[in-house]
């Protein structure tokens, strides 16, 4: 018996209109709809006129429903697998089931649709040349803290999901470790109430501050500036006088400590040699 395949099948973001005719055509024609949350894609499924099983996969059913899917699989069966809104996979249990079935030999087929953080993105007004999606923050405050002291030197365009009742505590957290950069705060994309506040992180704390937030929400933030990084590296650095005496020692002189402390601050070596001569001179 030949196996199935699985389908991961993007799905509207908010509004129902977004999604492809070929997920329609694939969701009407598999043997049953693995979902993250089965009360949120029943809803689609009947507005689309839809009939199939549902069977329910998440967080914290996923090694169970995960083995029991893949034996469906291997029976032949069709199934395709979608997250509460847009893509699966992407901040989303889907990715353990995905990396079974390759483990598997199982066929995969992405049929692609809306995605939060590209449509959150191309409507910032901020850089998307390049970028990091950083997905959600822990709501523990000093794991949180500890990933964005690891990414606050990053020069991409930084993305993060986040829920309302977490929103004001990363804000502040954000405002902390990276400074007042620009942001746009991307709330209930492609619904009735969407809105994008694009603004500095200390007007977005001030704006909720007065505004309680509600929904789900997308930050899009300017990454570091390299201009600055780069001043601050230089800032930081030793002078060239005070590496020469740092690093000189019975086995590094003349030519061989010029050399090393030039590598060490990018300089040119005769620029170094020079200094080194007066320091010499004046000893």
């Amino acid at each position: 018996m030949m196996s199935g395949t699985l389908y991961i099948c993007g799905t509207p973001i908010g509004n129902l209109g977004d999604i492809t005719l070929r997920v329609l055509e694939i969701l009407k024609s598999v043997d049953m709809v693995a979902a993250e949350d089965t009360r949120n894609t029943i809803k689609l499924l009947n507005h689309f006129d839809i009939k199939v099983p549902l069977i329910s996969y998440h967080e914290h059913n996923k090694i169970q429903k995960g083995n029991e899917i893949l034996k469906h699989l291997e029976n032949g069966k069709n199934i395709a697998l979608v997250s509460d809104a847009g893509m699966p996979v992407i901040s989303d249990p889907g990715e353990d089931l995905v990396r079974l079935c390759i483990e598997n030999n199982i066929e995969i087929v992405t049929a692609c649709g809306p995605t939060a953080f590209t449509t959150a993105l191309v409507s910032s007004g901020i850089t998307g040349h390049r970028f990091a999606f950083e997905g959600f923050l822990s709501v523990t405050r000093k794991q949180r803290m500890s990933h964005l002291n690891e990414i606050k030197n990053d020069t991409r365009t930084l993305i993060f999901y986040e829920a309302p009742h977490k929103l004001m505590a990363t804000l502040s957290d954000l405002l902390d470790t990276l400074g007042n950069r620009k942001i746009a705060v991307c709330r209930e994309l492609t619904k009735k109430f969407e809105e994008i506040l694009r603004c500095d992180i200390a007007s977005a704390i001030a704006h909720f501050e007065k505004t309680p937030p509600k929904g789900e929400f997308v930050l899009i933030i300017q990454g570091a500036d390299r201009e600055e990084l780069l001043k601050s590296e230089k800032e930081s650095l030793p002078t060239p006088q005070e590496l020469l005496k740092t690093m000189s020692s019975d086995t590094l002189y003349g030519k061989e400590l010029v050399k090393a402390v030039a590598t060490a601050l990018n300089m040119p070596k005769r620029e170094v040699y020079e200094i080194y001569l007066k320091m010499e001179d004046k000893q």
